[in-house]
């Protein structure tokens, strides 16, 4: 089996006027990577998924 590549999606809780937006790539078995879409050579945050997870449902909350 190859290697996965990345899925890249904007965020849902991302703003639509064009400003902060999140991507997120969720679709990799062992970790979900998380960039500022402005600035994609920036930096990826490397998050475990489950940590992920906990995190969305905490932001849904709040």
């Amino acid at each position: 089996m190859g290697m996965l590549t990345p899925q890249w999606r904007k965020s849902t809780r991302s703003g639509g006027n064009g400003g902060s937006c999140v991507e997120v790539a969720d679709n990799l078995p062992s970790v979900v990577l998380v960039r500022d879409t402005k600035d994609r050579d920036g930096g990826t945050l490397h998050v475990n998924p489950t940590a992920w997870k906990a995190f969305v449902e905490y932001a849904k909350q709040h």
